[in-house]
């Protein structure tokens, strides 16, 4: 079996949420169009008066259901403006999975285009991830991987997990209220953390006015009536009233701690990944760290050594072309299982250099050729001195 031969399937494997985000997005773009639709519809215009109207109020509320007929225009509008951004990402990653198919041997010149564009959206999305926003934008733009990334998603759930950490629930609430269908399938309680926060602020201000209202407020979103996972709502809503910031009684004492916010905001992030099926890290975490695996031998391993207290690179053991040598891939690399390599291959024709390298005679002409090194000359291509050698200093290798 050819070594270089390309497994496409196995490829894709990793890249389900590629395809998987823009239909999710797709869906909850259609279930929005379809709430607006259903609530234009059931909105009364005219009144159940069964007299004839008069003609000016006939007027106003032609006028009223023209301007509602607008807004709903204006929505739908925007809306299938999303769509059809939405469906050219998913055909621009459609076309980028099924150039794959196309290269059956990672030999192939282009399968190098092909993993450059898949590094620098990989690249782009842990940026994302990690609230580079506008650094991931320029960079998605230098690529043109502006329809492989998720862009417009993380500015959203940027813009709402800033306003969370800073105390600004209304964005948040505003989310929840136009995903609310879709979070109670989820079994969110994302909502009820929101208001629950609403409730605390009303508690923490201790005046008699804003208790009452805080009341109203526990009345309306934590009913008996609510799911039995989500009572415990109710209760706690019952003790906040009860309890002021400085009594130091748990749960509630802490319920009053500012870190809160924080704890809001990544469960929003989370529960927003969720929603439309991305992945609760950046690819490039698993794809980097399974690389590093299949490269792991124990030569890599033992390369660290503790000399004199301080680390150092046994030069014996080590190679300047292993990556995983490396200083840095080889901290990433340690607490990860070495490569399973079931099979072992010799190259035919070997031959050892001065330097101890042993390489395909084959390959070290060609190698050679592409460094333009003189003839009757022989350079390692693998090493950073550069130092040459005269060819008959080439002594074969039998393997036994």
């Amino acid at each position: 079996m050819d070594e270089n031969r390309l497994d496409a399937d196995v490829q894709q494997a990793l890249e389900r949420a590629l395809l998987r985000v823009p239909h999710e997005r797709l869906r909850l773009n259609l279930k929005s169009a379809q709430r607006h639709i259903e609530v234009a519809k059931t909105q009364k215009t005219f009144a159940g008066d069964k007299d004839v109207l008069q003609a000016d109020r006939a007027v106003e509320m032609i006028d009223v259901t023209l301007g509602k007929a607008r807004t709903l225009k204006q929505k739908l509008g925007s809306l299938v403006q999303e769509e059809q951004k939405l469906c050219s990402q998913q055909r621009a990653r459609i076309e980028h999975l099924q150039d794959l198919h196309a290269i059956s041997s990672v030999a192939d010149p282009r399968y190098d285009g092909w993993a450059r564009t898949r590094l620098n959206r990989l690249l782009v999305d842990h940026m994302l991830r990690l609230g580079y926003v506008e650094a991931a934008q320029k960079m998605a733009q230098e690529t043109e991987t502006e329809n492989l990334t998720d862009i417009d998603l993380f500015v959203e759930s940027s813009r709402i997990e800033k306003s969370l950490r800073k105390g600004e629930l209304k964005p948040c609430l505003a989310w929840c209220t136009e995903h609310k269908q879709m979070l109670k399938k989820l079994k969110s309680t994302l909502d009820l953390d929101l208001r629950q926060q609403q409730l605390i602020e009303s508690a923490r201000s201790g005046d008699s006015s804003v208790l009452v209202d805080a009341l109203k407020h526990a009345r309306t979103h934590f009913s008996s009536k609510s799911a039995p996972g989500d009572q415990k709502f109710g209760l706690e809503a019952g003790g906040l009233l009860a309890h002021s910031p400085d009594m130091a009684v748990q749960p509630y004492h802490g319920l009053y701690s500012p870190s809160r916010y924080a704890e809001l905001a990544d469960k929003f992030v989370q529960t927003q990944l969720e929603l439309v099926g991305a992945l609760d890290v950046a690819l490039l975490h698993p794809v980097l760290l399974s690389g590093i695996s299949a490269l792991k031998t124990p030569q890599c391993s033992s390369a660290r050594r503790e000399i004199n207290n301080t680390k150092a690179l046994s030069m014996a053991v080590t190679s300047s072309t292993c990556p995983i040598c490396s200083p840095e891939l080889n901290e990433l690399a340690r607490p990860l299982p070495f490569g399973h390599h079931d099979k072992s291959h010799v190259d035919e024709d070997l031959v050892v250099l001065p330097n101890g390298r042993v390489i395909n005679h084959g390959r070290l002409q060609l190698l050679n050729q592409k460094l333009k090194v003189p003839k009757g000359k022989i350079r390692d291509p693998f090493s950073t001195t550069g130092e040459e050698w005269i060819e008959s200093v080439v002594r074969k290798v039998f393997v036994f």
